[in-house]
C-alpha cells in the first residue's frame, strides 16, 4: 500500500523563473504569489520571475522559495493528490506547514519573510558553512566539540554528507581537522551566516515573539519536526520548536528515517530542484521520490500517483 510524504526543499535550490511555468498555467499558483507578495510587501512574482540581485540574498531566497513551493503544492492539490505526511528541509519546513495546514497561508507568508530578514542580520561578522563529506555522523559531531570556538552540525543530510556551522575560524579550523580525519572533501558554501547555529538564538527569539501573534492550528495531516526529527500531531508545540529550528541542528536524515518507519514508502519532492530526492537515494535506495519543479514533472507525477 502507497502511503505518500510531501517533502520541500530549502535554500540552495533557487533559480530565476522557477514556478514560472505553474504561475502561467493555473490560477492556484497565481493566487500564492500575490498573497505572498501582499504578505511580504514585496513583488515576488518580480524575485522568482525576472532576473535579479536580490534572489540569493537569504531575506529574499525565504520568501520566493516558499512561494513556489506553496504554488506547487496548491496546484497539486487542486488534482486531488493527498499525503498522509508531510516535511520540509529548514526553510522547506514552513512548505510542510503549509501542507498541513498549521498556519494562514498569510499568515505563513508574513512570518517566513521576517525569518529571512532575522537571519539574514543575526550575526553581522559572517560566519561560515561547509559541507563535509565521507565521515561518520559521531566523528564530525566530536571534532566540532574539541574545536576552539563557536562550530557544530548544521544539518544531517544523508549518510556520508553532513553540513557545519559557525564562526569563521572556528569552521576553517574544523574543516582542516576533519580532512585530517579522513573526510573526502569539505566544501566551504556561499552563504550569508552561520545558519542552524547557536549564533542565530537572537533570530530565534524575534521570529518568535512573531510568532506570538499568528494563530496556530493542530495540523491536518503530521509533519516532522526538524528539531527533533519527530511528528508534531498538535498546535501546542509549534511556536517553540520553530523558534529553536533557527539555532538548531537540522535533522533531515533522522526526519526521513522516522517517515519511513511510519511507513511512508512514496516521497513528493515539491518546489525547485532535486536535492531532496538525492538524499533519499542515500537514505533508502528502495523508497520511492518523486520530484516536481517543472509542468512536465506535474503530468508523470500525477500518472505515477494514479491521479
Amino acid at each position: 500500500m502507497s502511503r505518500t510524504a510531501f517533502i520541500f526543499p530549502g535554500q540552495g535550490s533557487q533559480y530565476v523563473g522557477m514556478g514560472k511555468e505553474f504561475y502561467d498555467g493555473f490560477e492556484e499558483a497565481r493566487a500564492v504569489y500575490r498573497l505572498a507578495g501582499e504578505a511580504s510587501g514585496l513583488d515576488v512574482g518580480a524575485l522568482c520571475f525576472q532576473e535579479n540581485d536580490k534572489l540569493n540574498i537569504t531575506e529574499y531566497t525565504q520568501i520566493a522559495m516558499l512561494a513556489t513551493e506553496v504554488a506547487i503544492l496548491k496546484v497539486l492539490e487542486s488534482k486531488g493528490v493527498k499525503a498522509e505526511m508531510t516535511a520540509g528541509l529548514s526553510l522547506g519546513e514552513y512548505g510542510a506547514l503549509a501542507a498541513a495546514k498549521v498556519m494562514e497561508l498569510r499568515d505563513l507568508f508574513y512570518m517566513i519573510r521576517k525569518r529571512g530578514i532575522y537571519m539574514q542580520n543575526a550575526y553581522p561578522a559572517g560566519g561560515a558553512m561547509t559541507a563535509v563529506l565521507g565521515l561518520e555522523n559521531g566523528v564530525v559531531e566530536q571534532i566540532c566539540q574539541e574545536t576552539a570556538g563557536v562550530v557544530s552540525v548544521a544539518n544531517y543530510n544523508c549518510p556520508g554528507q553532513l553540513v557545519i556551522t559557525g564562526e569563521e575560524t572556528a569552521v576553517a579550523a574544523a574543516a582542516e581537522a576533519l580532512k585530517a580525519a579522513g573526510a573526502k572533501r569539505c566544501v566551504p558554501l556561499t552563504v550569508s551566516g552561520p545558519f542552524h547555529s547557536r549564533l542565530l538564538a537572537a533570530a530565534g527569539e524575534k521570529l518568535g515573539a512573531e510568532l506570538a501573534k499568528v494563530s496556530i492550528k493542530d495540523p491536518v495531516i503530521p509533519y516532522i519536526s526538524n528539531v527533533n526529527a519527530q511528528e508534531v500531531t498538535e498546535r501546542a508545540p509549534v511556536r517553540e520548536l520553530l523558534k529553536q529550528q533557527v539555532s538548531s541542528s537540522v535533522r533531515w536524515q533522522q526526519s526521513v528515517e522516522k517517515m519511513l518507519a511510519l511507513g511512508i514508502n512514496t516521497f513528493v519532492e515539491i518546489g525547485p530542484g532535486k536535492t531532496l530526492s538525492g538524499f533519499l537515494k542515500r537514505i533508502d535506495r528502495s523508497a520511492k521520490c518523486i520530484n516536481i519543479d517543472k509542468l512536465s514533472d506535474l503530468e508523470k507525477a500525477l500518472e505515477e500517483l494514479s491521479c
